[in-house]
Formats: C-alpha cells, sequence, structure tokens
C-alpha cells in the first residue's frame, strides 16, 4: 500500500479533489463546488487521507455538538485506492478522534450492504424501534 497522511483541513485543490469524487457516486453526484466549500465550513470536523503527493484520495466528515450525539457523512474514497484499508483507516480515525471520546452516540447512514462494513466498530441497526425520519427540501438544488 503506497504511504498517505491525515488531514483536518482541505486546500483549494483538495476540495476541487472532494468535488470530483463526489461526482463519481450514486449519492453525491450533484454536488458542486460551491456547495462543498460551504458544506466544509459547516461541518464540525473534516477527516480527509491525502497521498504522497497531497492529492485527495480518501474523506469523511462528522456533524456533532461534541456530547451527545456525532453523525458520520460521506465516507469515501477514490475508486482507484479501494480495498487497501483505507475506508477503516478513515472510520478509525473517527473512533479514535480525540474530540469525540465523549460523545454519548455516534451514528451514521449507509446502504445494507455496508452494515456488515461498519459492525466491526459496533454500530447496529438495532435502537430500541427509534427510526430515522427525513424531510427532503422540495427546494434544494440537489
Amino acid at each position: 500500500m503506497e504511504s498517505y497522511r491525515i488531514i483536518s483541513e482541505l486546500n483549494e485543490e483538495q476540495i476541487s479533489e472532494l468535488t470530483e469524487l463526489y461526482s463519481h457516486e450514486f449519492w453525491s453526484h450533484n454536488r458542486n463546488r460551491q456547495d462543498v466549500v460551504k458544506m466544509l465550513a459547516a461541518s464540525d470536523i473534516v477527516i480527509g487521507l491525502v497521498d504522497e503527493c497531497d492529492h485527495l484520495i480518501g474523506f469523511i466528515r462528522i456533524l456533532t455538538d461534541f456530547v451527545y450525539r456525532a453523525f458520520i457523512f460521506d465516507v469515501i474514497v477514490k475508486s482507484t485506492h479501494r480495498n487497501q484499508g483505507l475506508g477503516k483507516k478513515l472510520i478509525d480515525s473517527v473512533v479514535e478522534h480525540p474530540q469525540l471520546q465523549s460523545v454519548e452516540l455516534l451514528g451514521l447512514y449507509c446502504l445494507p450492504e455496508m452494515m456488515p462494513f461498519y459492525e466491526r466498530w459496533g454500530f447496529t441497526n438495532e435502537l430500541g424501534g427509534i427510526q430515522l425520519m427525513a424531510r427532503l427540501n422540495q427546494h434544494s438544488a440537489s
């Protein structure tokens, strides 16, 4: 596996690379750079994986109150770098993050086929009857 390093802020080039990564995923293909910049500014924790040339090869972000709840969003690894354990490194970096150690509940949304991957860290969908509800904003750009 090639070397990589963890970063907590993205530079302008890496923001463009993240926008490009999003363009190849069904769940994020409509995201544009302007909205990605806004999203990054409003995210509480941002973690990127960069290669030896500082190109973005993985990304994850967290929204949290740092006490009761923290939610993981946008776990993504560049297609050319998948199956090398980088997704695991991203989740490890969240689970081990110093600012999240005392947070009561760490949550995420995932497709059913991804559940076994996240179960390794103790994530479960058995929430005692609690169900996710959502309301799509009909006026949003995506």
